[in-house]
């Protein structure tokens, strides 16, 4: 906030200068026109943070795409061959006007799905995105996630017993159906990460009449969340991140790293915690013992989503903190 009070008065001194160079070089009053101008430079600001994820790097705006909404809303057109692309994750038999029906359903439900996507000069959103590598052991940021206006987590994670390495506060909770967890407050929003038209059927069966127990494997029939609080992925901006971002390396992208696309879509600052191997080169989640270290990163390319994130930390687009 510091930095960004001296940006404002620097460029509020350079204004008065201006003027009185004008005053000084038309006595005849034009300088008076001049002051009566609206002032403009709140549009040169991006937002109100000390540091906003820039727009100035080549490679970065040739990758964003904005006009991808990044949840499905009842006025999201999926296209025939982006359906296509993404039934065939998981198999999925329905075809595209079978979706379009369970999608009306699905928002006669739940939230439109609109908001987050307020960006402007007078906004500072800071999220923090937790992955779930066990790196966080022994990191001590905590404090630092929770500070963070908006913080994301994946799956299964816990906080209880891990808050001083992981945090205690979250904003969204990012799911799909096999790795479904209750959330314990009414604050919490849960984001759903759709592969298949069934999981967008079995998200208004857990929040009804718990009839969807099965999907590919066994699944949680009825599930405790605040239901004005639910969230969808669009599916296109699955295809998105996937074609764009990782260039079609591995079956498709994890949680962990559409959760980080979504918050470099909706936030103005962003600092990624917990990803990639811990100390010892295993890929495993921080709250689990890790028997078999041959284990890596299945369906997702998690050595492409790590060189990645390094290379956006790089470009200062976003704060990577590694873990140990």
């Amino acid at each position: 906030m510091v930095a960004f009070m001296r940006r404002r008065t620097a460029v509020a001194l350079l204004s008065i200068t201006g003027l009185l160079v004008l005053a000084l070089s038309n006595p005849a009053g034009e300088w008076w026109t001049a002051l009566q101008q609206p002032y403009q430079s709140e549009d040169l600001i991006k937002c109100a943070c000390d540091k906003c994820i820039p727009e100035g790097d080549d490679w970065f705006m040739a990758h964003l795409n904005q006009t991808i909404h990044p949840f499905l809303t009842p006025q999201s057109n999926l296209s025939a061959k982006d359906f296509l692309w993404w039934k065939k994750l998981q198999g999925d038999g329905n075809d595209l006007a079978a979706f379009k029906r369970v999608v009306d359903k699905v928002f006669k439900l739940f939230p439109d799905g609109k908001g987050f996507m307020d960006s402007g000069s007078q906004r500072c959103r800071s999220c923090s995105v937790v992955g779930n590598s066990g790196n966080l052991l022994a990191s001590h940021n905590g404090a630092l996630i929770d500070f963070s206006d908006f913080v994301f987590r994946m799956n299964g994670a816990p906080t209880k017993g891990y808050e001083k390495h992981v945090g205690k506060k979250t904003t969204f909770h990012i799911m799909y159906p096999e790795s479904a967890v209750d959330l314990t407050d009414n604050r919490t929003h849960l984001m759903l990460v759709p592969f298949k038209t069934l999981d967008l059927q079995w998200l208004i069966s857990a929040f009804t009449n718990g009839s969807i127990k099965f999907t590919y494997r066994p699944v949680k029939a009825k599930i405790h969340a605040n239901k004005d609080l639910v969230r969808i992925l669009n599916p296109q901006f699955i295809k998105y991140v996937y074609e764009v971002w990782l260039r079609n390396s591995g079956g498709y992208p994890s949680t962990g790293f559409l959760g980080l696309m979504l918050a470099i879509h909706i936030c103005d600052e962003v600092n990624v915690f917990g990803f990639g191997a811990d100390q010892n080169g295993n890929w495993r989640h921080y709250w689990e013992e890790l028997k078999d270290k041959r284990l890596r990163t299945g369906l997702h390319s998690g050595t492409e989503e790590y060189r990645l994130i390094q290379k956006l930390a790089a470009k200062g687009i976003i704060n990577f903190f590694p873990g140990h």
